[in-house]
């Protein structure tokens, strides 16, 4: 900090230092101009600050022009889960168990740069599985975690959990804690973790990417956080589909006509029922009925 200097200017500087993004570095060095001393002896600093701001802005020009910083369009599907996490904490190798992607697993920090996409079939369903980049580098996309349906935390110490959910304010989807190696730890150790982790009420698991220990209880996870209906649809003297449609809670009969074909449900004579929401084996039903997990819908048309 330069001699005279005011405490705007500390303020902006210490946040400047704490910037970790291009962009917010340009925003808190713009802010450490605005307010630094404007007298003679402090002429060196407006002139470094300046060549440090023209620097970052060619850097950031830089990174635009290949690519680096641009958004990955990705189509959301019925069921979406990202993982987030720091620099080496597992999260391509455990995209990798998950999902039929494969990503570049490599030991070095900040390997990702985009976010990769992968998909996992859990209980007939496919559920869309993203790695964000690490939370702390400049790759890391805040838009995909708050929309996400799901959010994988991925951590290997327990202080990280708070400082990744700062990062993650705004996300909306159900959060689940995921602590990884495992295979590096002893038994005491486990049991302290577990302790801790069961004393915060916090939704977790413990894994292993190494040895695949706890990962079939996280799938099982990550698809019940979802909370959807998987609905069977059947022809008349055929057995139900293999696939399932995936609904929302408390959807009916009519929205499931309506999610197949945009004005289907005009055109249903007739609908038969198996499973938990009818009656019995092949019960009638109207367009209003409310459809439970695994039903089984016959639809006859006009």
């Amino acid at each position: 900090m330069p001699v005279n200097a005011n405490p705007e200017y500390a303020h902006a500087e210490k946040a400047f230092l704490a910037a970790k993004t291009i962009e917010e570095k340009i925003e808190r060095l713009e802010d450490m101009l605005s307010v630094a001393p404007k007298h003679k002896s402090s002429e060196n600093l407006l002139s470094n600050l300046k060549t440090r701001l023209k620097k970052l802005k060619e850097q950031q020009e830089k990174q635009k022009s290949s690519g680096k910083t641009k958004r990955v369009g990705i189509k959301k599907e019925d069921m979406q889960a990202v993982i987030v996490g720091f620099a080496s904490s597992g999260k391509s190798s455990l995209l990798d168990i998950l999902t039929n992607a494969r990503p570049k697993i490599s030991p070095i920090d900040f390997t990702t740069t985009q976010p990769q996409i992968g998909m996992m079939r859990y209980a007939d369903t496919s559920i869309q599985v993203i790695e964000n980049p690490a939370i702390e580098s400049e790759y890391y996309d805040k838009g995909i975690s708050n929309s996400a349906d799901a959010i994988i935390i991925l951590i290997t110490k327990i202080e990280e959990i708070e400082r990744i959910e700062k990062e993650i304010v705004r996300a909306r989807g159900k959060k689940i804690i995921v602590f990884n190696k495992l295979d590096l730890l002893d038994q005491d150790e486990k049991r302290r973790i577990f302790s801790r982790l069961q004393s915060g009420k916090y939704n977790f698991v413990m894994i292993s990417t190494k040895t695949e220990e706890g990962i079939d209880e996280l799938k099982g996870k990550i698809f019940q956080s979802f909370g959807k209906l998987r609905v069977y649809t059947k022809e008349p003297g055929k057995e139900r589909s293999n696939n399932p449609v995936i609904m929302p809670p408390r959807a009916t009969v009519k929205d499931l006509s309506e999610k197949i074909l945009k004005g289907f449900s005009k055109l249903v004579k007739e609908t038969k029922i198996w499973g938990p929401s009818s009656k019995f084996p092949g019960q009638k039903v109207g367009l209003t009925h409310e459809l439970k997990d695994l039903d089984v819908v016959e639809f006859r048309t006009k």
